[in-house]
């Protein structure tokens, strides 16, 4: 596992480019992340490689936090400063920072947002992004995401910086777009970081270029919230075989598998059993 810095602008790399230049740095295909980031945003990226890969989806719920500005009185295709302006408005000029205020504590806590059009939701099995890009009109459903912390720094109109900690699945376009809605302005992300994913800092982060075989992290560090077995040789010989050991007392749901120190893989308890569900240890 490693911690990578994407660049952002308006001629940033996609997280898959990124992914690219780690798969280089490191000599293997096998390189994902833990959830993506939009050309023009920057900030972290966690990297899991190799088998490790196969943990990703235990992370998917790790809340996120950001760094920002949105801009008010424009509206564009994509809710970002990289789309077509849609709608302009100058009624933010009489807003001030109080009334900014009052309306970001509305979205403080769980609320129902759409995601925006240019996503990667997909609709009947096609992106989102590919239906708008061919002109389609998309409209997603809205879901239900949770903004533990939304905290307004600096109020210079039409911009207003923030910081965010949000649950998995947010969509910072989406939450800049209805808080332009509910100013009676519209709005759009102009600038984003992303500055922590689940336990991890940007600061720990080094470029995808740096990153290197001895530098990477224990991907154990993904699963230190789940309980702890320590198999013996018997017991990592059969959940390497994908067989499962009996479950021991309290050991409910999730849990991860050590041998000798090492990850072997994360079981679930049916029954009396715990059943391996992803294997990480290599033979």
């Amino acid at each position: 596992m490693a911690l990578v810095v994407k660049p952002g602008g308006p001629e940033g790399p996609t997280s898959h480019d990124v992914v690219d230049t780690v798969r280089r740095a490191l000599g293997t295909d096998r390189v994902g992340h833990l959830g993506t980031l939009d050309p023009f945003a920057a900030g972290l990226l966690v990297m899991v490689v190799g088998r490790a890969t196969r943990l990703a989806p235990l992370a998917a719920a790790w809340p996120k936090a950001y760094e920002g500005v949105i801009r008010l009185g424009t509206t564009t295709t994509t809710d970002d400063a990289t789309g077509e302006p849609v709608a302009t408005s100058e009624a933010w000029r009489g807003s001030d920072a109080a009334q900014v205020e009052q309306v970001l504590a509305r979205f403080r806590g769980a609320y129902d947002q759409r995601p925006p059009a240019y996503s990667a939701v997909k609709v009947a099995g096609v992106r989102a992004y590919r239906r708008a890009r061919r002109g389609e009109t998309v409209a997603l459903p809205a879901r239900r995401v949770e903004v533990a912390e939304l905290a307004l720094l600096r109020y210079a109109p039409p911009d207003l910086a923030f910081r965010a900690r949000v649950s998995g699945g947010t969509y910072l376009r989406g939450l800049a777009r209805d808080v332009g809605a509910a100013l009676g302005c519209g709005a759009h992300l102009a600038t984003l970081t992303r500055t922590a994913v689940g336990p991890y800092q940007l600061g720990e982060a080094v470029a995808p270029e740096a990153v290197t075989r001895q530098g990477l992290r224990d991907p154990a560090e993904l699963v230190a919230d789940l309980p702890r077995r320590e198999l013996d040789e018997a017991g990592r010989a059969a959940v390497m075989h994908g067989r499962p050991v009996p479950a021991g007392k309290g050991e409910e749901g999730r849990v991860a598998l050590f041998a000798a120190g090492q990850l072997v893989a994360v079981a679930e308890r049916v029954g009396e059993l715990l059943k391996p569900r992803v294997v990480v240890a290599d033979e």
